[in-house]
């Protein structure tokens, strides 16, 4: 086991950003809001599992990705909940394509990411990943994007055989083909752009939703299968590089978190193990900057959540000690992966008034 010691190792509280974090532990039936010492201050138990994450929306509800009746191995009968703090359902919308990563929008209409069976002729066009691994009969899936209104109406599609241009992009050699893009997070940029992370091809990308079309994007191989791509307040944008597949990986190279600049794509920040290989997360994961500048990064693979300064130094250190059943067959068993964390301020709309103030220690 690479960690023996569970809960919050570290905890600076000099230079540690105060708040609560919000995580739900992977392929289980539970949400947390955990206080600065580790401390359960609040929770939600599902008939469910988490199919992906939770955030809080500003009034307070959690939306979270839930699935019923799966097998670890699929998507089935997933879907997006908005519930409040008590755990009453406010808003539902099942689709069992649905997979990974969903939002809010400001207009507040509710987007996400499905999966669908690519056209025979679209198929033929993929190019790229592990030779032979396409799906049962040489069938392709990918990704397509989907706005609903809460009533539940759709308002906004965007599909990869109809809107993306499939020779430009090659399948990572390692890869399968029977999933070609592989769109894992998802977001809306100041503008109203949708921002997408498309891991099987190293591509992250903006979506101008008038014409379908880029008008932003970036083609990194040592992102290695990025996730978590969206825009900081600053304007710059982020993303959780992984650092499978690439010759950094090769090399013990780990994981980064990097901020970019999208005028120019230059890298204005980096954070990376010291040594590198001790930051390394070959799938999930994710990042969020804090008020204070420091950032709070998920190593999703570990279950390990952290917080780190602009010059690198981990300030605050908590690792899940939250494991899946270990009777689950596949990887799914005996795992405490946690594939997005949150943090909240104290004052914050999302939490202010409504967990008892005695339960936080600064």
């Amino acid at each position: 086991m690479l960690y023996d010691k569970f809960g919050v190792t570290l905890c600076d509280t000099e230079r540690a950003t105060p708040g609560y974090t919000l995580f739900s532990p992977l392929w289980q039936s539970m949400t947390y809001i955990i206080n600065m010492e580790g401390e359960i201050v609040h929770q939600w138990d599902w008939k469910g599992r988490a199919n992906a994450y939770g955030r809080l929306l500003p009034e307070g509800d959690l939306l979270w990705g839930e699935a019923h009746d799966a097998d670890y191995k699929g998507h089935v009968k997933t879907g997006i909940r908005q519930v409040d703090w008590e755990g009453n359902i406010l808003w539902s919308y099942f689709d069992t394509t649905q997979h990974h990563d969903f939002r809010r929008l400001k207009n507040g209409n509710f987007i996400y990411i499905g999966l669908e069976e690519l056209p025979d002729d679209a198929a033929r066009r993929v190019q790229g990943g592990l030779l032979g691994s396409e799906l049962d009969g040489g069938k392709i899936k990918s990704d397509y994007l989907r706005e609903v209104t809460p009533e539940g109406e759709t308002v906004w599609e965007w599909h990869t055989h109809v809107d993306f241009d499939i020779e430009k992009y090659v399948v990572c050699p390692l890869c399968p083909r029977g999933d070609y893009l592989h769109i894992n997070s998802i977001a809306e940029t100041v503008e109203g752009g949708i921002m997408i992370s498309c891991r099987h091809i190293n591509l992250i990308a903006v979506i101008d939703k008038m014409t379908n079309k880029f008008k932003w994007e970036y083609q990194n191989l040592d992102f290695g299968h990025q996730h978590d791509f969206h825009q900081l307040e600053n304007g710059n944008y982020m993303v959780f590089a992984n650092g499978a597949h690439t010759t950094r990986s090769n090399a013990l190279g780990g994981s980064q978190v990097i901020e970019i600049n999208p005028k120019n794509k230059e890298h204005v920040w980096t954070y990376k193990g010291s040594p590198p290989h001790t930051f390394n997360s070959r799938h999930i994961s994710g990042a969020q900057r804090l008020a204070t500048g420091n950032t709070l990064i998920c190593e999703g693979i570990s279950g390990r959540i952290f917080e780190v300064t602009p010059e690198g130094d981990v300030v605050w250190n908590y690792i899940s000690p939250y494991f899946s059943s270990a009777e689950i067959e596949g990887p799914a068993g005996n795992q405490n992966m946690v594939f997005r964390a949150l943090r909240y301020d104290a004052n914050s709309p999302e939490i202010s008034g409504r967990l008892n103030p005695d339960a936080y220690k600064k």
